[in-house]
């Protein structure tokens, strides 16, 4: 908890949302204004965007949280059904946010007549900033730890037991955010953005590495554990992921491939 005030608090993870939303605004204005990004008209305005931003909120709120409550404790909240809207609680799944800010971009950009791959690379760009931002108030929580290690940056949690742990969250942070932020950066300097939906399907693509690489390394929920193969919930939602982000980046480059030609 960062600030309290009686019953009112301000936790480090919805200081994250709020601040990693706000910044990942601001980038995507940036690129917007970014005409030779493009290569052509661009397919959309920043005031276009400015009014996405409360669509895409609520995406990630609300899907983060079903998500949660579908994929990562159904029988709990089947028995328990209105703690199912207590966020302050924590409980928020990557993947059902990502889900919930596919369907604000898709119905966002049918209603104003936008692309809606061209949406979809913006925001997948901006939401590296969110998703570093939220692993380090992980971190900061003391919560999602990882697997107990002897390694020397080894960290003992206060409610992960006495056995020192991979501080996996700072591991997910570099990985999923900062690393995939650079990346995306960098193909977006290369003229990603020519290939409607090629930085969307990279996004997809190197989260699902990203996130593969890190349930290696991190405690599998306790109500979870391993599943399948020693496999975690996290791996297995990764895997459509990566699928769908080599389809993406694939589709993206035959539509460029036969423009050219």
């Amino acid at each position: 908890m960062l600030i309290s005030f009686g019953p009112f608090a301000i936790r480090w993870y919805a200081l994250a949302y709020i601040v990693g939303i706000l910044l990942g605004w601001l980038y995507a204005r940036a690129i917007i204004r970014r005409e030779q990004f493009w290569g052509s008209p661009v397919p959309m305005t920043v005031t276009d965007y400015d009014d996405f931003v409360l669509w895409v909120t609520l995406g990630i709120i609300l899907g983060g949280r079903i998500g949660y409550v579908l994929f990562y404790n159904p029988s709990y909240f089947a028995a328990h059904p209105l703690e199912s809207f207590q966020l302050w609680k924590g409980g928020m799944s990557f993947h059902g946010g990502f889900l919930g800010c596919v369907l604000a971009v898709v119905l966002f950009a049918r209603h104003r007549g936008l692309s809606i791959l061209s949406l979809g690379d913006i925001t997948c760009a901006a939401g590296t900033i969110g998703i570093f931002l939220g692993r380090i108030a992980n971190f900061i929580n003391g919560e999602l730890w990882g697997r107990p290690t002897d390694v020397p940056w080894g960290m003992v949690f206060p409610t992960g037991g006495p056995l020192p742990r991979h501080p996996s969250q700072l591991y997910e942070a570099v990985l999923e955010g900062l690393l995939l932020f650079i990346v995306l950066t960098a193909l977006i300097r290369a003229g990603a953005l020519k290939r409607p939906g090629f930085i969307l399907g990279a996004f997809s693509f190197g989260y699902a590495v990203a996130r593969t690489i890190g349930e290696h390394f991190r405690e599998p929920d306790p109500q979870l554990g391993f599943l399948w193969g020693g496999l975690t919930m996290g791996t297995l939602l990764s895997l459509p992921l990566m699928l769908a982000g080599i389809a993406l980046m694939a589709a993206a480059m035959r539509k460029e491939t036969a423009r050219r030609t």
